[in-house]
């Protein structure tokens, strides 16, 4: 069992019960802080599934609120012990992007927009390679490799042959031309995702620079669907010391316009795919 448990998922539908609880018992997160001698931020971070929460964590907020169901708490107190298991991710050790990777990995679809980069499932190993150590420029070069080997693990999602990620990417025309390591570099990259476009479950369009000012000019997001109804929606933004992390309503609903204004004004799809190839075309000269 536990070889299948995600621990990102399993503590965010945790703490989402969690706060189901609260809100049937009308209590302020404020209020359950008070009660149980403990800061009010850590009542927020084990509703929102950011932080480990333990069974004896479980036992006394669902004292709190008053749970008489004992198969509920024994159903609650499961889950508390199945999201402390290990992804596969960690055997890789600290990664900074370890929540996301937990979502990208359960997640039923993934919306993405970049505006300066070829996203990390569509990147080839030479790409991701140049790619961190400019970005990253004093990191050692063991440190560099996991992370690569991080990155091509992610990509398993969009290659299973059951039940693959379903991708659409909006890439800003930037992306093509940014050259990343070599030409040759980027050659390799650019018809790796021209051809990876082509499977049914993968949609890439390109944004071009003729389009001007739009929805996505602020920089890059993320969106996460699941196919488990429990599960909102999520935006990923990610960020240089610490990442943001949307699921209310209003705010996934606001991303997901702005999307839509980005694909509508993107290339169709066979436009997109020729410009990259035409591109990529360009770097082999």
């Amino acid at each position: 069992m536990a070889s299948n448990v995600n621990p990102t998922v399993r503590r965010r539908r945790l703490g989402q019960e969690l706060r189901r609880l609260r809100e049937l018992k009308g209590m302020t997160a404020e209020e359950v802080a008070e009660r149980l001698l403990v800061s009010q931020s850590k009542i927020s971070r084990l509703e929102n599934g950011r932080r480990s929460i333990s069974q004896r964590d479980v036992r006394d907020l669902c004292g709190v609120y008053e749970v008489e169901d004992q198969r509920i708490v024994d159903s609650l107190m499961q889950m508390a012990k199945d999201s402390r298991q290990q992804g596969w991710w960690h055997a890789f050790g600290d990664i900074p992007y370890s929540v996301y990777i937990g979502l990208e990995t359960d997640a039923e679809s993934l919306r993405t927009y970049e505006p300066q980069i070829i996203t990390g499932l569509l990147q080839t190993r030479s790409y991701a390679e140049a790619l961190i150590q400019g970005a990253l420029p004093e990191t050692p070069v063991a440190d560099v490799e996991k992370r690569v080997q991080v990155r091509i693990r992610r990509q398993e999602r969009i290659s299973a042959e059951n039940n693959p990620l379903r991708l659409w990417v909006v890439l800003d025309e930037a992306c093509l031309h940014r050259m990343v390591g070599s030409r040759q570099v980027m050659r390799e990259q650019l018809e790796h995702v021209a051809e990876m476009s082509q499977l049914p479950h993968i949609t890439v369009q390109v944004l071009p620079f003729d389009v001007g000012a739009h929805p996505g000019i602020n920089g890059q997001y993320s969106i996460l669907e699941f196919t488990d109804t429990a599960d909102s929606s999520v935006v990923y933004i990610e960020g240089v010391t610490s990442d943001l992390y949307l699921e209310k309503a209003q705010d996934v609903q606001k991303y997901t316009v702005m999307y839509e204004h980005l694909r509508a004004q993107a290339l169709n799809v066979e436009q997109s795919r020729q410009r990259i190839e035409d591109v990529a075309k360009e770097y082999a000269r």
